[in-house]
């Protein structure tokens, strides 16, 4: 049973892995990229504009994810947040929101070439049914994970790129305060993904939009 247990958790991680990866990296790289684009060349000065996973890695963010993609069906996980400088912006308020927007909707992006692949991979090519069944399940997760990476990153709980496209709508005075919460943010997440409360949330907006883009790609 033991053995068996350890085998599941194994093909677990590895069909995650490289979704897992691919989504953190790319929601930061989309943060520091539209950043650089607006002026602000801290993430392009600081070597993060790059698909390199290891100037990216955080060492809490992929601990939750090896704990999630063990433990739980919600597999969640973060890489190091890219420096932005909103003072480069000739507009601040709506450069933050911009490069807030980018990493969710790179992870959206992400979704749906996944979901891409899944479709080419079960189209019939020739290939090994080991590699197939594979290449099957990492896309299926990929479309998952990255819509949970996408969802879970707007919710407007600061840190998350929520809060910053949450705040630019408030009042400047009324935002200063609602992003002071920053310090408490990731106790305030671990314990919602812990209840179960972030889930009930995260993955109503995860499966319709999985849901969406299965129709558009003509998935059945």
């Amino acid at each position: 049973m033991f053995d068996f247990d350890l085998a599941l958790s194994v093909r677990k991680i590895s069909v995650a892995l490289i979704p897992m990866l691919l989504g953190m990296v790319c929601h930061e790289v989309a943060h520091g990229w539209v950043a650089w684009k607006h002026g602000d060349p801290t993430a392009k000065s600081l070597g993060r504009l790059t698909l390199n996973p290891l100037p990216h890695i955080d060492p809490m963010g992929t601990l939750v994810f090896i704990l999630t993609a063990l433990t739980s069906p919600f597999v969640i996980g973060w890489a190091k947040p890219v420096p932005v400088n909103p003072r480069y912006f000739s507009n601040p308020r709506k450069g933050m929101m911009l490069v807030s927007v980018a990493g969710p909707a790179a992870n959206f992006l992400l979704a749906i070439l996944f979901a891409m692949g899944y479709r080419l991979a079960g189209s019939g090519m020739l290939m090994p049914g080991g590699v197939q069944e594979f290449l099957l399940a990492m896309c299926a997760t990929g479309v998952w994970i990255n819509l949970t990476l996408c969802w879970f990153n707007l919710m407007p709980i600061p840190p998350l790129d929520g809060s910053k496209i949450a705040a630019g709508f408030m009042p400047p005075h009324m935002a200063y305060k609602y992003l002071q919460i920053e310090r408490y943010g990731l106790i305030v997440v671990m314990i919602l993904l812990a209840s179960g409360l972030l889930g009930k949330v995260v993955w109503p907006l995860v499966d319709g939009s999985a849901d969406l883009i299965s129709a558009l790609i003509g998935i059945r």
